[in-house]
């Protein structure tokens, strides 16, 4: 064994000594106590943090520090960056918005569709389903805008607008935006004060101000904590055009990419507010892969017409002792398919006289439990 372990280290030495390749540079990351350093004035949107008083200060350093700490995390900030935050930079100049909003996305949600909490909050900017559909979002089982980054960012905006018109102040409109507005106004009233740095808050609550501050210095200034990306490390935007689609019936998101020449996942991840596999009736504005606008209405028409026509739908009667393995078996389909065909909850067992539908081409079966 120890004459292996010389072996494999000579040739390993004589590789590095003859090898005309160039050695992998290795970039150690600045010093942490060096980061966290302050240069200059520090301010969200405009109103200034008190870093030279040293209870804020630390706060600030403490999680600076924790985010810098996390850097696969950070990597994936900046790579998402150029993706969503134009369009969150947009909107946010169009309605006159402070530029530092944009940053409490990233703390919420670290730009990810389907982020969810352990409290209910979803999507971008990390809506409960009240207050998304107090703003304007459908949530429901079938459609979530709170996964809409459009969507979900311009009922952000409005609610943002509501909480500043409440407290005048943007550190507090965003202490509220975490906490509740309600919360909030309480704890003002009770500690006779409305100075956020001021305020004994939830600690989450206390530590949100200082990770949005976090997200900016990082985002605004990269090279100096240590992350240098190309413009190639950054995920490029996508790019996408609007179709509406008229659903006279549930539809298949299937037949959507069909009609859009493109697959499933590409539909889906473009509109990731649709749950499931498929639309409900109705009204859709979906975002289709660039080029696929034209001629999709006529494709859609000919891809529904095909699929109605090939479908044949068969309404079964749950019996006694009936269970879905045996259901689907019979019927010679997959049992995930009778599952998402009937939006079936697994952890709810089945019931007598419950009417399942099962779509199957070609000639259906004579079966009495068949029903129309």
């Amino acid at each position: 064994m120890q004459r292996l372990f010389l072996l494999i280290a000579a040739l390993g030495l004589l590789v590095s000594e003859t090898s005309d390749a160039a050695p992998i540079a290795s970039t150690e990351p600045p010093s942490l106590v060096a980061s966290v350093r302050i240069e200059g004035n520090l301010d969200f949107c405009g109103e200034p943090v008190p870093v030279g008083e040293r209870e804020v200060r630390e706060r600030y350093e403490k999680e600076l520090l924790l985010t810098l700490w996390d850097r696969p995390q950070v990597i994936l900030w900046l790579k998402r960056s150029s993706r969503y935050l134009p369009y969150i930079e947009e909107v946010l100049q169009k309605e006159g918005m402070p530029g530092d909003l944009r940053y409490v996305a990233v703390a919420e949600s670290a730009l990810r569709a389907h982020a969810g909490s352990s409290k209910g909050a979803m999507g971008y900017w990390q809506f409960m389903r009240s207050t998304g559909r107090k703003y304007g979002l459908t949530v429901n089982d079938r459609i979530d805008e709170r996964r809409s980054l459009k969507a979900s960012t311009r009922a952000a905006v409005r609610y943002f607008k509501d909480l500043y018109g409440l407290f005048g102040s943007w550190t507090l409109a965003a202490a509220a935006y975490n906490m509740g507005e309600d919360g909030l106004m309480a704890e003002i009233l009770e500690q006779g004060t409305d100075d956020f740095y001021r305020l004994y808050l939830p600690l989450e609550t206390q530590r949100f101000i200082f990770r949005i501050l976090s997200v900016k210095l990082i985002l605004s200034a990269p090279e100096k904590y240590g992350f240098e990306l190309t413009d190639q490390d950054f995920y490029p935007p996508f790019e996408f055009e609007e179709v509406r689609v008229e659903c006279l019936h549930e539809t298949p998101i299937r037949i959507i990419a069909l009609a859009a020449g493109t697959h499933f996942k590409a539909v889906k991840d473009l509109n990731p507010e649709i749950r499931g596999h498929h639309l409900p009736p109705g009204t859709h504005t979906l975002l289709v892969p660039k080029g696929a606008s034209a001629g999709f209405q006529e494709r859609y028409t000919r891809c529904m017409e095909s699929y109605l026509s090939a479908k044949k739908d068969s309404v079964y009667l749950v019996k006694q002792g009936d269970n879905l393995s045996a259901i689907a078996e019979r019927y010679g389909v997959p049992l995930l398919s009778l599952i998402i065909w009937n939006r079936l909850d697994v952890r709810r067992p089945i019931h007598p006289g419950q009417k399942l539908v099962i779509h199957q081409e070609g000639p259906q079966k004579d079966d009495e439990e068949e029903q129309d």
